[in-house]
């Protein structure tokens, strides 16, 4: 028995090596600055929760984060949005692979090349004010990207549109895998389409339902890379996130214990959601 416990640590050894090194000394570390009033060029101190009280009393993480958990609110229209894609690729008709792999493709689309493109369509003389203009669903073109109460709006809309296939995958692979035997026998119970899927769908698709509302939520909160290429926080900083003002903070002005204070508010929120999610989404039949 000991042999083979030695055997598997040996296999797991170069893996964990790495997370020692890339996971874990930086979080320990990274933890450890955010408590310190550490700088390149001068001795690192230690200040303990100053950086904290700074950032809280900072209108601008406060906004940032008021922004991150406004970005929880299309954690359920991604869900619903993935299941519903999910029912619809799961049938087996012609040429439906070509339809799963397009909607796929925003998810192996560089963020680079979804800002340039969404930029074109969200621009005052782009594609969507000019379908509003023609369809007479505005008076004038939508500064859909300039107006501080538009912006964050259309952010989040592209998030979902990225995001969507993704999700989508993980329901299609939980859909095929509901044994055929218990739908049959539901229809041999006189059950409807609509009775099957809130019966026998829903109850089987709970673990996978858990484990996507956990990771749209984690998504949902670190957004940061639609935000840097479609606005970089503007306008009026009204798309600023908790992460985003993190990046500002570190790399912009080169203040790294408070963008890893910020870094590390996020992280415990996210812990915080993912705890209650796993809590109240846990499958009941398990």
């Amino acid at each position: 028995m000991k042999r083979r416990q030695f055997q598997a640590w040996l296999f797991l050894a170069p893996a964990l090596l790495l997370l020692a090194v890339f996971s874990f000394w930086p979080v320990g570390y990274g933890s450890f600055l955010a408590f310190t009033d550490y700088s390149l060029v001068r001795p690192t101190s230690w200040v303990g929760l100053d950086n904290f009280r700074y950032i809280f009393d900072n209108e601008m993480f406060v906004t940032g984060l008021k922004n991150s958990l406004l970005f929880l609110l299309m954690v359920p229209f991604v869900q619903v949005g993935a299941i519903a894609l999910a029912v619809l690729v799961n049938n087996r008709l012609p040429g439906i692979r070509y339809f799963r792999a397009a909607f796929y493709v925003p998810v192996v689309t560089t963020v680079s090349v979804v800002g340039i493109m969404w930029g074109f369509m969200f621009h005052e003389q782009g594609t969507l004010n000019y379908v509003f203009l023609q369809l007479r669903l505005a008076n004038a073109p939508i500064g859909w990207l300039s107006n501080d109460a538009l912006a964050l709006f259309a952010i989040m809309f592209v998030t979902l549109w990225r995001g969507l296939g993704w999700y989508m995958v993980m329901y299609l692979a939980a859909l095929q895998a509901i044994p055929a035997d218990m739908q049959e026998a539901a229809v041999l119970d006189g059950a409807n389409r609509w009775q099957m899927f809130w019966k026998i769908t829903v109850p089987m698709l709970r673990p996978t339902i858990m484990v996507c509302s956990i990771l749209s939520v984690l998504a949902a909160l670190k957004a940061y890379q639609e935000v840097d290429v479609l606005t970089q926080g503007g306008p009026m900083n009204s798309t600023f996130t908790a992460l985003y003002y993190a990046y500002d903070q570190g790399l912009k002005h080169l203040k790294l214990p408070r963008a890893l204070a910020a870094s590390m508010v996020v992280s415990l929120i996210c812990v915080g959601i993912a705890l209650a999610c796993l809590r109240y989404l846990k499958p009941r039949h398990r």
